[in-house]
């Protein structure tokens, strides 16, 4: 078993494949601007940051790739990458099946938002021995987390599902959690040791 995770790790740290799966997330990074564009040209500038949750995701992903490219390991952006990968990546799948309860019917659209979101999470995490964060570069990461969660549920810019309006309240409890659960996560990367990433490449 060791052995082919291993030999799983040898491709997911091989330049063409990281640099395949930069050209994905810088594309799904651009549309994610986009389709926030409606949302975004009646925000407050001050918001403006705070408000486009998934590409910032993979904004910060791509930008750690890039540093792994070059042999270089960006720490605070590998910390805010792996927590808002696998907290936006979750909670999009989560309020679009929630979406898919309450309406009946989200369209191919939702479908797509649930598949390209959830992996978004799975990269997040398939990374972890490729982190090179430390415990300061998880709590500057947490503060950022939890204050754009109070932006999002205290100062109402959070991403808008209109037939989830009447679920404010337990969205955001339910978000607060999870940023608190992928905060634990990488508390514990930052400890954890990867000894079979260890033996074979790193990026």
């Amino acid at each position: 078993m060791p052995s082919i995770v291993s030999k799983c790790w040898v491709i997911l740290t091989h330049r063409s494949f990281l640099w395949l799966l930069l050209i994905i997330n810088v594309v799904g990074t651009i549309w994610g601007y986009d389709w926030y564009g409606w949302q975004l040209e009646m925000t407050k500038p001050i918001f403006l940051i705070f408000v486009p949750d998934s590409p910032t995701a993979s904004l910060f992903f791509s930008i750690a790739i890039v540093g792994w490219l070059l042999g270089r390991h960006w720490k605070l952006i590998e910390a805010l990458a792996l927590i808002t990968l696998v907290k936006y990546g979750l909670w999009a799948v989560v309020m679009n099946i929630w979406a898919l309860i309450v309406d009946g019917s989200i369209g191919w659209m939702g479908w797509m938002l649930i598949f390209s979101h959830f992996m978004m999470a799975v990269q997040g995490v398939l990374y972890l021995p490729a982190y090179r964060f430390s415990f300061i570069h998880v709590w500057i990461a947490a503060i950022w987390t939890l204050h754009n969660d109070v932006v999002d549920y205290v100062f109402g810019q959070m991403p808008i599902y209109h037939m989830l309006s009447d679920y404010v309240q337990t969205i955001g409890y339910f978000t607060f959690w999870l940023s608190i659960c992928c905060i634990s996560l990488a508390f514990w990367t930052a400890k954890k040791s990867f000894s079979f990433a260890q033996r074979s490449s790193t990026p």
